[in-house]
């Protein structure tokens, strides 16, 4: 195997073999960080910067970031945010005790090293942002691998924010997963084996002789991939991506990973659970910059629309799907938080005066 060259030191920076400096990487960076700026203070705010800068190569790049550009994907006003739960939202929810299990069973979503003291804390808070989403939204049903993206938003943005964020993602991008049955997911599950047909029908076709069908990929699509990833970066950097985008980017970016496994899959026996097995195990070293810009391509190419004119894929309708448009130009309007501090303040003060005004 070809030993890699040291690299070699000039002018105070590192140059690598290609020629590629940490230099050039910083001024990307800086250059980045910038642009996201600039798009935060605009007014509007420019969320389409925000979309393609939290798709593109690296995301959003901080956890500092994160906190000021996730809210305005979603259209949430940081100077409006739910108050924390009371005791009372645990009170007869009949979704207590499934909740209580799958969060004592997520340790190993909380980062290497924490003390228990503090993760027993973030657990308790876990469980009340559930609750609290599910209490104000009743017609939403509680799912097995929901806790996997409350505790990532958690960890990034705290409890106040998590809560807005869920809410609004539960309404929007995962609403499917959130019926009364499976229907639903299964439907978004269904759109896989057609992109894969599009793309590589040889490969599509071992896996409908396999007869392993789409549920292997059923824990990546309603996570988010958060349960099934070892390392809280990769996570971080898909809740980037899907933030920004369509609610099936999740099962392009699945597409990505089958296909960038082609050649494993094709060698494996054509058996249902061989197959199976292959794919439910993710590897922990996927290219994902390679599969994020690859699924991009392939929504372009073979968009949802396209899709969706697939006999399966006619009997039912998304809501996720249905709703998407509308969102995403609802997000469009926001002012900067700068604006929005301001006149929270003048609207604090408005309401002390006419408090004042009534007592006297």
């Amino acid at each position: 195997m070809k030993r890699l060259k040291k690299k070699k030191q000039n002018a105070g920076f590192a140059v690598n073999e290609n020629g590629s400096s940490s230099r050039e990487l910083d001024c990307g960076r800086k250059q980045k960080l910038a642009e996201i700026h600039r798009a935060l203070i605009s007014d509007p705010v420019d969320i389409e910067t925000l979309r393609t800068t939290a798709g593109s190569k690296g995301g959003l790049l901080t956890d500092e970031l994160r906190r000021k550009v996730w809210p305005k994907l979603l259209n949430i006003n940081v100077y409006d945010l739910p108050h924390k739960p009371g005791r009372d939202v645990r009170e007869n929810h009949k979704d207590y005790n499934q909740v209580l299990l799958d969060v004592r069973r997520s340790m190993k979503r909380f980062p290497k090293g924490m003390p228990s003291s503090e993760r027993a804390v973030l657990q308790e808070q876990l469980m009340d942002i559930i609750l609290k989403v599910l209490k104000r939204n009743p017609q939403l049903h509680y799912y097995q691998g929901y806790h996997d993206v409350a505790v990532t938003l958690l960890l990034v943005v705290g409890e106040r924010m998590a809560i807005a964020m869920l809410d609004t993602l539960s309404n929007y991008h995962l609403r499917d997963f959130m019926d009364p049955t499976m229907d639903s997911t299964k439907h978004i599950l269904n759109y896989l084996m057609p992109i894969l047909e599009q793309v590589d029908a040889e490969l599509h076709d071992f896996m409908i002789r396999a007869e392993v069908g789409t549920i292997f990929a059923l824990s990546w699509l309603i996570t988010w991939y958060g349960h099934v990833l070892s390392e809280f970066k990769h996570t971080l950097r898909l809740y980037d991506f899907f933030l920004a985008s369509h609610p099936l980017m999740p099962i392009y970016l699945a597409a990505t990973i089958v296909l960038h496994r082609e050649k494993e899959v094709k060698q494996t026996e054509c058996d249902m659970a061989m197959v199976h097995h292959l794919l439910s195990r993710i590897p922990q070293d996927l290219p994902y910059e390679l599969l994020i810009a690859r699924a991009q391509e392939l929504f372009s190419q073979y968009p949802p629309s396209l899709l969706a004119k697939r006999a399966a894929l006619q009997s039912r309708k998304s809501l996720s799907i249905s709703t998407f448009q509308a969102f995403q130009l609802s997000t469009l309007h926001q002012r900067p938080d700068s604006v929005l501090q301001r006149l929270t303040r003048a609207q604090g003060s408005s309401t002390s005066r006419q408090v004042c005004f009534r007592s006297q």
